[in-house]
């Protein structure tokens, strides 16, 4: 049985394995050329439900070169036990690039969850074992990408759109590209505003 005090040094130990919404925006993170098409090329081939992850790795012209998907369930999350979760689905499917001066290829990661677009406290964990994973396997750390039933949202980019969402069919792939989406609606204030405004300086 634990004491009050270990659990209190648990949850601080999991607060320090996230990474806040200004963090995350200020980190230099790399703008997806086309969000859309990679989102809708990762919920075709993976089809997501929610607690479902997809780490996806790009080459430098954004072409997929692999990724994988999992089931998460386990709450509340910790940055370090998701660390090493994607650590290991990377392993699975690439090889490591530390061997290389700077990294070549970038991993993203679309995380298909219940809520809405807004930053969570999940969010940031999974932000800080994204970016740890791909610090420990030679690869540039890119976007962080949640699908709801909402749609999808690029956070940090303040980019995204209705289509695909959480429980949706996957479209075809070719009349996804040429339908434009709705536009998402989007509140100003809270953490997803913060994010907006950090990406636009």
């Amino acid at each position: 049985m634990s004491s009050p005090g270990s659990s209190s040094a648990d949850a601080a130990s999991r607060l320090g394995r996230t990474l806040e919404p200004a963090e995350w925006a200020s980190a230099g993170i790399p703008l997806l050329r086309n969000p859309r098409e990679v989102v809708n090329g990762l919920h075709a081939r993976h089809r997501p439900e929610p607690a479902t992850a997809i780490v996806a790795v790009l080459d430098t012209e954004e072409r997929l070169t692999a990724s994988a998907s999992f089931v998460h369930r386990s709450l509340p999350s910790d940055g370090w036990e998701l660390r090493n979760a994607l650590l290991a689905h990377l392993r699975r499917v690439v090889p490591h690039d530390l061997r290389r001066r700077t990294p070549v290829r970038t991993a993203v990661l679309l995380y298909c969850r219940e809520g809405d677009e807004r930053w969570t406290e999940e969010d940031g964990a999974w932000m800080w074992g994204l970016r740890d994973a791909c610090t420990l396997h030679g690869l540039r750390c890119g976007a962080y990408i949640t699908l709801t039933r909402g749609g999808w949202q690029v956070l940090g980019e303040g980019r995204g759109g209705r289509r695909p969402a959480a429980g949706s069919p996957p479209a075809d792939l070719a009349e996804s590209l040429a339908a434009p989406d709705p536009p998402l609606q989007r509140t100003g204030g809270g953490a997803e505003g913060a994010l907006r405004r950090a990406a636009a300086r």
